[in-house]
């Protein structure tokens, strides 16, 4: 098992730290450095940045939202970071949420399997540097009765294949990305229960393109934070727990709520949706249960995070991306060197 580092979003007022934490992770040997994107920062410029200044960790996104571009731009994107970085992109993909992409971007959230599917072979089609076209529902291209014409990209790659990861939650999502997607990029994974709310339906999407999950990544971001008050740790995500659980989303669209009913968690996720939606953080997060961020991040002694990461690679988690708490530079340093112990002490290095 691998390990990555996930940033996160950019513009929060710690951006020159978040540089020194990709230039460190990627002196200790880290696999892959994600960054993420909403309705702020946009994660391509912020991955050219980190990768003109390190040298061999990987790049990705996690995730570019579908409803941001159009396929052949993300095309376009991964092609020319891939080629700046000499060979270190992962193309992470990502439908947003319903709010995100019909009040920021103005795409209505609807058919988000089929739309996800369609922008996949685009921009598959398009990084083969074939000539471009696609008949769909969402997609045509050339426009008929135009002066457009079938071009190809002009930039070369340096791998033949970008490696392509879709941010999947729901059954029918993780099914579908595992058909056509070489990774996936899971939140709130839980060791536990993998196999009903994730590998399960990983597996299916891989038997109908008739492949295992051998050579898949599964890629869970997972909380950490290193130290011995195991409940005051717990209580660092508390806060974090009750915004996906109670507030990413509405009262009928919330993917991580669906989720926390799947991992046994229904009538908690209830109250927490409940309290967050009615303006009530702090009691939303105060009816987050303790075992549910327990099972979801890495929190206590660097041999009790050893022990969670045996998990995980147990589960079948292939890279394990880190996203150390800290409110200082030191702090998340200190985290990102727990991470190898860690590692190395579970014999998974």
């Amino acid at each position: 098992m691998k390990l990555g580092i996930n940033l996160g979003y950019w513009g929060a007022g710690m951006d020159a730290d978040n540089l020194a934490v990709a230039r460190e992770a990627d002196r200790l040997g880290y696999s892959v450095c994600w960054a993420a994107e909403a309705y702020g920062s946009d994660a391509a410029t912020v991955l050219s940045w980190v990768a003109a200044q390190t040298e061999r960790i990987d790049v990705g996104s996690g995730i570019f939202q579908i409803p941001a571009r159009t396929p052949s731009m993300t095309a376009m994107t991964a092609a020319t970071l891939d080629s700046l970085s000499g060979g270190r992109f992962r193309l992470g993909l990502g439908v947003s949420g319903p709010q995100v992409s019909e009040g920021w971007y103005g795409v209505r959230f609807d058919k988000p399997l089929a739309r996800t599917r369609e922008y996949v072979e685009i921009i598959r089609k398009a990084m083969s540097r074939e000539r471009l076209t696609h008949e769909g529902a969402h997609w045509t291209l050339p426009l008929p009765d135009g002066p457009g014409k079938p071009i190809k990209l002009t930039v070369h790659p340096v791998r033949e294949h970008i490696p392509l990861y879709i941010a999947a939650i729901g059954p029918k999502n993780l099914e579908q990305t595992g058909e056509i997607a070489d990774g996936a990029l899971l939140v709130f994974f839980a060791p536990e229960h993998a196999e009903e709310t994730t590998l399960g339906a990983l597996r299916a999407g891989r038997a109908k393109a008739g492949k295992d999950l051998d050579g898949f990544d599964i890629v869970p971001t997972v909380p950490m934070a290193v130290g011995d008050d195991i409940d005051g740790l717990a209580d660092l995500f508390r806060p974090y727990t009750a915004l996906y659980v109670g507030g990413m989303g509405s009262a009928k669209q919330n993917f991580y709520n669906k989720l926390a009913q799947r991992m046994g968690y229904g009538k908690a996720a209830a109250e927490i949706q409940e309290k967050y939606l009615a303006g009530d953080k702090a009691g939303a997060a105060a009816a987050v249960p303790r075992d549910l961020i327990d099972s979801t991040t890495l929190i206590g002694s660097v041999d009790r995070i050893a022990d969670r990461m045996q998990a995980y690679a147990a589960a079948g988690v292939t890279t394990l991306s880190l996203a150390p708490a800290g409110f200082t530079l030191d702090e998340r340093i200190a985290s990102l060197r727990a991470g190898v112990e860690a590692l190395e002490r579970a014999g998974l290095a």
